[in-house]
């Protein structure tokens, strides 16, 4: 992979915000946390491709990740566009915790696992994972490590939700073997959590901070987002500076999609007090400047973390990641996917479950793999995701050893994207440099963007699907 350094001063975090170019490229466009993107799924795939895919990754015995889809939640938050299910009732829970078993029996039979599999990487979201009692947690781990062995140095992580743990909860979570968490905040400004229906104290939060150092977990990130209803420049700047005294490694900082044609819950709220555009420039600029001043690196995306910490480390020695969890230190490896509309990506091939726990019970019960749809990815695509993992990873491309390691002709190949790069380098998103694209430190909040280009399935598409903004 090709190294970029990223300095950490405050000169680099003011030049990363330049508002003329957020403005002229605020566009829609894909994650790009899988290429082709998860709307180019269809449901021609099925549990037979699945299985091809399976069996093919099982002779290698590489270490693998897992991760769990936990979508129960007592509580809905109104601006939460997850799978979630809203209860009280851990009969519900304890329910589901048996059939992701079942679901595992049935992965690593098909896998022909004559032994523990290898894992480097497992995490559990939601939904919100800490609903589970202590007991459906220990089940849940009990039945992971059944068939699959958790390696020394992986990263073990789980989703949070500060508002719903005790200390007694989080030293359960690293008797299990976490080593990550990750909290949601959002905001901890009253208006705005009462607006979203999700009340959270700065207490709260801080007291999960506290207990996982006490416990000995290697990372604390923290979640935000800007745009929710409410929120002004100088009320998110306090929320900002609240999270920063916590000193998390840490921060994720996404835009609100507000999409209440797509997400019911979102309907609750009023768009006439999401912030207008221009506060949410103000917003996304004084964050950047703030975490600037604070030491934090930009990752890429809506990711910041401490230069020291391993994203940090691993995006300079060129060796970060990016997968359905986000950014990662760990090696490109292979994803199993388990619980209702879970994706994986095993092989060539992506494959996502079922949505409804109905399905989920029925399909499993009737002896089949709860497959809803998928895809078998092409050489070209595997081409092409490589390429966009390392622009949204590196913020480069070396494109005389891609060309090599892949025996095409970069020129010819990218005739037409090479072309349309020529806009985006005068616009000021990339320069050429030799024969390496680099994305300028201007150019990164827009990395997204860069990617775009190389992104056939969206040039070649007549329905350009549903996303979110670029920023």
């Amino acid at each position: 992979m090709t190294s970029v350094t990223n300095s950490s001063s405050a000169q680099e975090k003011e030049v990363l915000f330049h508002p003329e170019l957020l403005k002229k490229f605020d566009i829609n466009g894909p994650r790009y946390t899988s290429y082709p993107s998860a709307d180019r799924f269809h449901n021609k795939f099925s549990e037979a491709d699945y299985l091809g895919a399976l069996e093919r990754v099982a002779k290698a015995n590489d270490p693998l990740s897992l991760y769990f889809h936990l979508p129960f939640c007592p509580n809905i938050c109104y601006y939460c566009g997850c799978n979630k299910i809203i209860t009280k009732d851990h009969g519900r829970s304890a329910k589901y915790i048996k059939y992701l078993a079942k679901e595992m029996v049935m992965v690593t039979k098909a896998m022909c696992a004559h032994r523990k599999i290898p894992i480097t990487q497992l995490h559990w979201g939601g939904g919100t994972p800490t609903f589970l009692s202590h007991e459906e947690m220990i089940e849940l781990m009990q039945h992971t490590r059944e068939h699959f062995e958790l390696l020394p140095g992986g990263e073990y992580s789980i989703e949070i939700d500060p508002r719903r743990v005790t200390e007694k909860d989080i030293a359960l979570l690293a008797e299990l073997g976490f080593n990550r968490i990750s909290l949601g905040v959002q905001d901890f400004n009253l208006a705005v959590q009462e607006a979203v229906h999700r009340i959270q104290t700065t207490e709260e939060t801080q007291a999960v901070i506290d207990w996982s150092r006490k416990y000995g977990f290697k990372s604390r990130s923290v979640d935000l987002i800007y745009g929710l209803p409410k929120q002004t420049p100088a009320t998110f700047k306090e929320t900002v500076d609240a999270v920063l005294a916590m000193n998390p490694d840490r921060l994720s900082v996404y835009n609100y999609a507000h999409l209440p044609h797509i997400f019911k819950p979102q309907r609750r709220i009023a768009e006439a007090d999401l912030p207008p555009a221009a506060d949410k420039l103000d917003i996304l600029s004084n964050t950047i400047e703030r975490l600037g001043e604070a030491g934090y690196v930009f990752i890429g995306m809506d990711h910041f973390a401490k230069p020291d910490d391993e994203l940090a480390i691993a995006q300079i020695e060129g060796k970060l990641h990016r997968n359905f969890q986000g950014y990662s230190t760990q090696a490109e490896c292979d994803l199993l996917a388990f619980g209702i509309s879970s994706i994986g990506k095993v092989d060539d091939c992506y494959s996502q479950n079922v949505r409804t726990l109905d399905e989920y019970y029925k399909v499993l019960d009737h002896g089949h793999l709860p497959v809803l749809r998928g895809l078998r990815l092409d050489q070209d695509d595997l081409l092409r995701r490589e390429l966009i993992g390392e622009l949204m990873c590196q913020f480069a491309l070396d494109t005389k050893s891609f060309a090599k390691s892949h025996q095409i002709d970069f020129q010819a190949y990218f005739k037409a994207e090479i072309e349309e790069l020529k806009h985006l380098g005068e616009a000021g998103l990339l320069n050429w440099e030799g024969e390496t694209i680099m994305v300028p430190t201007k150019g990164r909040l827009l990395a997204r963007r860069v990617a775009m280009t190389f992104d056939r399935h969206l040039r070649e598409s007549q329905a350009k699907g549903t996303y979110s903004k670029v920023l």
